[in-house]
């Protein structure tokens, strides 16, 4: 079968490297430990409370407790469940809201891939004997720029 090749968007770099494309993939699907450490944050904030006081009643440094926050490290079960109870919140009240989180990305993500996804029909029926055959009509999108996202399927 063919292959699919995607054309780089307009202003963009043509090349990839390996670490540009982890960190897209990194963006795309979150670590659990990035969902959970936004959670406890912006409910830290919400409570208008600062990271001393709530890693202190949590009883760890609050060095760690940033770091668990901007999902730098991934916390224990102990660690979670003491910095849960600090915030006033159960571990189940953690565990929906991180999956809410994602939902709402996966669907964003769900609706931007449709948006992007373009057809272009260049297959040419065959000719009879004799006939030359028809042109494909390449630019379906005429007078009019092509798509920033254009691929190119090869057979």
């Amino acid at each position: 079968m063919g292959e699919t090749i995607e054309f780089p968007a307009p202003g963009t770099d043509s090349g990839t490297r390996a670490d540009e494309h982890h960190g897209a993939a990194r963006r795309a699907r979150p670590l659990w430990r990035d969902l959970v450490g936004e959670v406890l944050r912006e409910e830290r904030l919400e409570q208008e409370r600062i990271l001393t006081e709530v890693a202190r009643t949590a009883g760890v440094s609050p060095q760690y407790l940033s770091e668990v926050e901007r999902g730098r490290k991934e916390a224990s079960s102990e660690v979670l469940g003491a910095v849960t109870d600090a915030l006033g919140l159960g571990l189940v009240d953690v565990v929906g809201r991180v999956a809410g989180r994602l939902a709402e990305r996966d669907a964003r993500a769900a609706e931007a891939a449709r948006r992007r996804v373009r057809v272009l029909d260049l297959t040419v029926a065959p000719a009879a004997p004799g006939v030359a055959p028809a042109a494909p009509a390449i630019a379906p999108w005429a007078g009019a720029a092509a798509p920033a996202n254009a691929y190119l399927l090869a057979a």
